[in-house]
């Protein structure tokens, strides 16, 4: 199988998810025997901070472009003979590039939204988005959505969507897995991600208040883009930017990670960060904040922690060496049984396979048949 992929970024994670679940899935998708070619936009920022790992080459092409107009006939002569078409959230060119999606002879033309409650809540904010045209999702064969639950009926309600399913992210365990822990990211909680400021309060509430109310304990955050009046204290400790290869050590030497949802995530529910697998492919004991669906893919007090206030975070984080052990456990053994990347791309081509053999005008399922689903 063919795909062709209009995406956000393959090249570089900094300041995005987007990049590390490309890479996991192509390699699960490779292995399957499918091929893969991936346009992503050439800009500056991501060419500052590329962290493609060696092999990747292997499992997909990557096409970076200056312009979408320039590569448009080679863009079009993959499209030609591709078995699926997908256009991604966030892609700089989408509305251009589903055009040639759309128009194109591929089998299955599929809309790929990483940020689906970040886009609805965009788009009832009235703002117009770079990748989702006026006609909205009305034309895609099949929309797949990184957030379950709620999501999948706003898909069809406010943007025409005509079948959705869920594709969640996942973790490579080849890439996220222990290590020796190293002496520069040990922490009594740690959190890993890039700035947001609708993550703000909880991370102030659930991170930066139990850090004021724990003096004698090391918290520790990795991440880009933080402000200069982010509220630090003096046992918080900074490391700017930190590719993928170094996340297992980051996660390994955690006593303790913490898992931060977006509002617009949270609010919707059933939208596990890559983060959260990630860290439990580690073995890191995780902390996260409570949304709905949570329990579809993690057991709450027994292979993660939940924390609603500040008082939850400081109880998580003076619970006991063997406890936080056992939790780590069960949810490192959870993940690599239901939240892989070999296991997603098993989701994917069997959405793809559902959506061909249902034809063009019948529906597949309904949003509520796709809520619980967990792999």
């Amino acid at each position: 199988m063919k795909l062709v992929i209009f995406g956000l970024t393959m090249s570089s994670s900094w300041g995005n998810g987007h990049a590390t679940l490309w890479r996991a899935l192509c390699r699960a998708l490779a292995r399957r025997h499918c091929h893969i070619v991936f346009f992503e936009r050439d800009v500056h920022y991501y060419a500052a901070h590329r962290d493609l790992p060696s092999g990747i080459d292997e499992c997909c092409e990557l096409c970076l472009y200056p312009s979408l107009d320039e590569i448009a006939p080679y863009a079009r002569s993959h499209l030609a003979d591709a078995d699926v078409a997908i256009v991604t959230s966030y892609c700089p060119d989408g509305i251009a590039a589903a055009e040639m999606a759309l128009s194109s002879a591929a089998r299955l033309r599929v809309f790929y939204d990483l940020d689906t409650p970040v886009t609805l809540d965009r788009l009832r904010s009235g703002e117009e988005l770079s990748y989702i045209g006026p006609r909205g999702l009305a034309d895609y064969d099949l929309v797949l959505s990184y957030t379950g639950g709620a999501a999948l009926d706003a898909l069809r309600t406010d943007l025409g969507a005509r079948r959705v399913a869920p594709l969640y992210g996942s973790v490579d365990p080849d890439a996220h897995k222990p290590v020796d822990a190293d002496p520069a990211y040990r922490s009594d909680l740690s959190y890993l991600g890039t700035y947001a400021a609708d993550r703000q309060a909880a991370l102030e509430a659930l991170f930066v208040e139990p850090a004021r109310r724990l003096p004698r304990r090391k918290f520790l955050i990795g991440g880009a883009q933080y402000p200069q009046e982010f509220p630090w204290t003096s046992n918080i400790f900074f490391v700017r930017h930190m590719p993928p290869g170094l996340h297992p050590a980051f996660f390994s030497s955690s006593r303790l990670t913490l898992n931060v949802t977006r509002r617009a995530m949270a609010e919707m529910g059933y939208c596990p960060s890559g983060r959260l697998f990630e860290a439990a492919a580690c073995g890191a004991p995780v902390l996260t904040d409570w949304w709905e669906g949570l329990d579809a893919f993690f057991q709450p007090g027994e292979e993660v922690l939940i924390a609603r206030t500040a008082a939850d975070a400081v109880a998580a984080v003076e619970t006991s060496d063997a406890e936080l052990a056992r939790i780590a456990r069960a949810a490192r053994q959870r993940t690599l049984e239901q939240h892989t990347a070999d296991r997603r791309a098993g989701d994917l081509l069997d959405a793809l396979e559902r959506a061909a053999s249902d034809g063009a005008d019948a529906p597949v399922g309904c949003a509520d048949d796709n809520r619980t689903r967990e792999g």
